[in-house]
């Protein structure tokens, strides 16, 4: 593993987390868009892991600096209820040219989870200079919440990035029939690798430590983080 260098860093008036290569100056990076427990421990640990693989990671902070660290479940789900999409996605367009710019990344890519997941997909189908989309059970249901303007099933359509999308079969928060209906639109492109995983079983939410006592929901993401990580390596390459 590469030694790296991370912290919080101001970029503008949006606060992130940076993780990467020491002495990096060039080379290929990701945004990282969080889940409900924002930029938490578990966030950071992802960030540090793609930096040690040679890629810087930048990450989105959703909440303002509340996270797992420092507020409950029930805080950081009232925040959520107030997040503006289209604020949402000039705060993640400004990092992505911070990634771009300032930090020199050649090639950058998105990854998100949950809320994030639905933030990749609606990024990538407006921001083109994406080098790939990853989505890990994104939060994408058909009816849209009253703070939402924005469909991701069917803005995906304009997506042109290889995208991966991961899909846990017992989501209580997507019906399959959304995830199908997100497959069918990404499949209609006509650019753009489209790569699928379906968990019979896993719940929504998987990759977070704490539903990994439950086997079924270990095994969805032991199995899906290394080929994400592949994915990753092979379109920021």
């Amino acid at each position: 593993m590469t030694e790296i260098e991370a912290g919080q860093v101001q970029v503008g008036e949006l606060g992130a987390y940076l993780a990467r290569p020491v002495g990096a100056e060039a080379g290929p990076g990701m945004l990282l868009l969080p889940m409900i427990t924002g930029i938490g421990e578990q966030l950071r640990a992802w960030a540090d892991e793609l930096a040690g693989r040679g890629i810087t990671a930048l990450v989105w902070d959703p909440f303002k600096g509340r996270s797992t660290d420092n507020s409950t479940q029930d805080e950081r789900v009232a925040l959520l209820l107030g997040l503006d999409d289209d604020t949402a996605l000039a705060e993640q367009v400004a990092l992505l040219d911070h990634l771009r710019g300032e930090l020199g990344c050649t090639k950058v890519g998105s990854i998100g989870w949950c809320l994030g997941g639905r933030f990749v997909l609606l990024l990538a189908a407006r921001d083109h200079r994406l080098a790939n989309v990853v989505g890990f059970h994104p939060t994408v249901p058909s009816e849209l919440r009253p703070n939402q303007t924005h469909d991701a099933i069917a803005d995906s359509t304009g997506i042109t990035a290889p995208v991966m999308i991961v899909y846990p079969g017992a989501d209580a928060a997507v019906p399959v029939a959304d995830f199908e209906a997100l497959q069918t639109a990404l499949q209609s492109r006509d650019v753009g690798a489209t790569i699928t995983h379906f968990y019979p079983g896993a719940d929504h939410g998987f990759t977070d430590r704490s539903r990994q006592d439950k086997a079924v929901n270990a095994d969805a993401f032991q199995v899906s983080w290394p080929q994400a990580l592949a994915f990753i390596d092979a379109t920021t390459a």
